[in-house]
């Protein structure tokens, strides 16, 4: 991609604001809404609508459950409070359809469960809430689970938010403590002054001036650190959604997953994976996942992905084999090949900072994230280590 670092000149239109937050997904939203309570004046621009890119495509998941204990679960584990203490304080008009609901993880034989035992109890040492339960516990939970099961793990500080509805919220909270929300606004370049340090974003309406960009462009990040003149090695990993017609309240009552999603998500493989996540909606519709693999931006729709996608879910609770899928859609899940998150400054590039590449995780990271972001900004105390998201560790 061609870089277009620019020294700012004399633009049809100027603004100057403390930060320029590139991205309205559900992370540019939260750092938004964080920024904005912290005091700084905010300017949100994205090139389409509000959750237009990978948060538009995500099933809303906040879990703790699919993390090894380390930084990322750390973040987790925050991110869980944030989230709760939002939905309880956000007004009733901007309800993000918060369900803590809890996440079961299903062990299909012994070995994978003495796996799963084992993780879940470094879980617990790390603050994690997680009850082992056996096969009668199982149905008790999830009464249309297949039988013959193992056991599994229940994790009650797993939830679920709509993805746009949330991003869509925290915006409208941010513009209410006085950010400037830009949509169908493209960042073209970024600006920097004779030092090499930010100093705003260039769009076709003309330039916005700040002392710190922030990089939240998800999948698309790494085009933005580009535009800055740096490199961050964010790939798309495409993933499948398949979703079902509507059924009654409570047909799928946790986030239920096979132990093997685990490792799915760990794993650096660009070829196909696929494991079974089942969940309801409150609308009804129950939403199946998840696959992976590497196919840079090929939304083309993959029959084989959708073909294990159902047989896997159905061999997980066999009555979803009379229930018909009426629409499978794709996202891309920002990549970046040690499976963490680049958060924070860029020693690199003064003034920019970053907040992508969460992969799978973005929307249940998304609050820690901008409270890492804004306490970078104004100089804060952060309030988890911030070493492990340094987004120069890819430099060679």
């Amino acid at each position: 991609m061609r870089r277009n670092r620019s020294r700012p000149s004399a633009p049809p239109d100027t603004a100057a604001v403390d930060a320029v937050i590139v991205g309205a997904g559900v992370v540019g939203a939260a750092c938004a809404y964080h920024a904005a309570r912290a005091g700084l004046s905010v300017a949100v621009v994205d090139r389409g609508p509000v959750a237009g890119g990978t948060t538009g495509a995500g099933e809303g998941n906040l879990l703790v459950s699919d993390k090894e204990p380390g930084p990322e679960l750390g973040l987790a584990l925050l991110s869980t409070r944030l989230w709760r203490e939002l939905a309880a304080t956000l007004p009733r008009e901007d309800a993000i359809e918060y369900e803590p609901k809890g996440g079961l993880v299903i062990a299909p034989d012994e070995t994978a469960l003495a796996a799963l035992r084992t993780l879940a109890a470094r879980q617990r040492a790390a603050g994690v809430t997680a009850h082992e339960v056996g096969p009668s516990q199982l149905h008790a939970l999830e009464p249309r689970l297949a039988p013959g099961l193992a056991g599994g793990v229940h994790y009650p500080q797993d939830a679920q938010v709509q993805p746009a509805r949330a991003a869509a919220a925290l915006l409208r909270a941010a513009r209410r403590a006085g950010a400037d929300v830009r949509l169908g606004e493209e960042v073209t370049a970024v600006l920097t002054g004779p030092d090499g340090a930010v100093r705003g974003v260039r769009t076709p309406r003309g330039d916005l001036h700040a002392p710190a960009v922030v990089n939240a462009a998800g999948t698309w990040g790494g085009q933005v650190a580009a535009l800055a003149g740096t490199r961050l090695p964010v790939m798309p990993r495409r993933g499948f959604v398949l979703v079902t017609e509507p059924l009654p309240p409570g047909f799928v009552r946790h986030k239920v997953y096979a132990a093997d999603y685990v490792a799915d998500v760990a794993s650096g493989s660009a070829d196909l994976q696929s494991s079974p996540v089942v969940e309801g909606t409150p609308a009804g519709p129950v939403l199946i996942g998840a696959t992976r693999e590497r196919v840079g931006f090929d939304r083309t729709l993959s029959t084989e992905a959708l073909h294990r996608l159902a047989a896997r879910a159905v061999a997980l609770f066999p009555a979803l084999e009379r229930v018909r899928a009426v629409r499978a859609y794709c996202g891309f899940r920002p990549y970046l090949p040690d499976h963490l998150p680049a958060i924070g400054p860029d020693p690199r590039v003064p003034g920019l900072h970053h907040a992508c590449g969460h992969e799978g995780a973005g929307i249940g990271l998304a609050p820690a994230t901008a409270a890492l972001v804004t306490a970078s900004l104004t100089g804060a105390e952060p309030p988890v280590p911030a070493a492990p998201f340094r987004p120069d560790r890819f430099t060679t």
